[in-house]
């Protein structure tokens, strides 16, 4: 048999002399001066708006040492997604792409050394701005920045060609550069003059009373801009309205009911890239002839303003109960994808099954996955309802652009590791 063991308290008196013994020995410790941090912020980056596409945007910057003693190098890190690029590099910038991860699209990035001292109290500023370049696809795109001061950097990535990117003194600090620098990391959002055409296609199926069919309906966006909508949102939420006379037998893993014959799917992330969408195939059984049985797509949720083509905004299913023609035995399936009412994806876009509104750009040389009930790229999980995100897992991995920087934009918005979930419906 075990005995549970009884810890025993010192006494009141040997306990009061131990405290006593330990306060002398801090006492007679010699001080030991503690060197102040380094306290840097970063100017706000002022929205810019009316950018056209395959024309150069000036983004101005300016860093302020806000403490104490004069710094001797700091780290200048920015980014951009996918409908921006960089109109010109410095010699001293490394660059590289980060990889579309959790709920993070594409990034391109940029860390570069600054190698001069910076006074406190003192306002710095590029001599030009950030020359940046709104590319073909650019829609709503953001811009990222952060200042640190370490002695380590990034091991990766690509020097840039041109001259360094310098910082020049433009004077003491106001109580108003002091307010707006209070930060080490900024953004801010580039709003171009582009369109996205946001499109659906529908199916055509034929089958007997009893019988499984599949209908497949699709998403795609035409482009030719990218679509990227506010974290944890949808980029598109499709209604789909099942044929009366039908029963589903099993959705897509984005859509959710909101009546037994009604669906609202979304989409795997809060981004969607030209010629990619979403593929939602619906099971279902014919419980009884219907003559005509048309069941309505459309779009629903969040404003499309981006979207001027209203012609590939509808779609539908239609069942035709009346022949086994096309269609299979009882018990069996048939698939179709034709077109009713609604316009075909072009290209190859989306392949049968699978989604890549959050996959990689194909141009790109990305690949992507789907599940085995047409899941999305980067996973599958709980759908969404009226334009939240689906949740999904993640297997993407964020690259390591030293441990500096990683530290500081882990919770900026540049490096993102935030867990994928639902979004509350609309």
């Amino acid at each position: 048999m075990t005995h549970a063991f009884t810890r025993r308290r010192p006494p009141r008196t040997v306990a009061g002399v131990l405290t006593a013994a330990a306060l002398t020995g801090l006492a007679s410790l010699p001080a030991v001066a503690v060197a102040a941090e380094p306290d840097l912020g970063i100017g706000p980056l002022a929205p810019v708006t009316g950018a056209q596409p395959g024309s150069g945007v000036d983004m101005p910057f300016s860093v302020l040492n806000k403490g104490t003693e004069e710094i001797g190098k700091v780290w200048v890190t920015y980014s951009v997604t996918r409908g921006l690029d960089t109109a010109e590099t410095y010699s001293n910038c490394l660059y590289s792409t980060q990889p579309a991860a959790d709920e993070e699209p594409e990034r391109q990035v940029a860390v570069c050394a600054i190698e001069q001292p910076l006074k406190p109290g003192v306002v710095y500023a590029p001599e030009r701005p950030l020359g940046l370049r709104a590319r073909a696809d650019a829609l709503r795109d953001k811009v990222s920045m952060s200042v640190e001061a370490s002695e380590d950097g990034p091991s990766d990535g690509a020097p840039g060609t041109g001259a360094p990117l310098e910082l020049i003194e433009r004077g003491p600090a106001t109580e108003g550069d002091r307010a707006s620098h209070e930060e080490a990391y900024v953004s801010t959002e580039v709003a171009s003059e582009n369109t996205a055409d946001f499109a659906l296609t529908g199916a055509g199926l034929k089958g007997e009373v009893g019988d499984e069919v599949t209908a497949t309906v699709t998403f795609v966006n035409e482009g030719p801009a990218w679509v990227y909508r506010d974290l944890g949102r949808s980029a598109a939420t499709v209604d789909v309205r099942i044929p009366p006379g039908t029963t589903v037998v099993k959705a897509h893993d984005f859509c959710t009911p909101v009546t037994p014959a009604h669906y609202s799917c979304g989409t795997s992330q809060s981004w969607v890239y030209e010629k990619r969408g979403e593929t939602y195939p619906f099971v279902l059984r014919i419980d009884k002839a219907v003559e005509g049985a048309t069941g309505k797509i459309s779009f629903a949720g969040e404003a499309r303003p981006f979207d001027g083509n209203a012609a590939n905004d509808t779609a539908a299913i239609v069942i035709d109960a009346g022949s086994a023609t096309g269609g299979s035995s009882s018990g069996g399936s048939s698939t179709g994808g034709t077109s009713a009412g609604g316009s075909a994806s072009t290209g190859g876009a989306v392949a049968s099954g699978g989604s890549t509104s959050g996959g990689p750009d194909a141009a790109s040389g990305g690949s992507a996955s789907s599940s085995a009930t047409g899941g999305s790229t980067g996973g599958s999980g709980t759908p969404t309802t009226g334009g939240g995100l689906a949740a999904t897992g993640s297997d993407a991995a964020l690259p390591v652009l030293g441990a500096s920087a990683a530290a500081l934009l882990a919770g900026g918005g540049i490096l993102y590791a935030v867990r994928r979930r639902t979004a509350a419906g609309d």
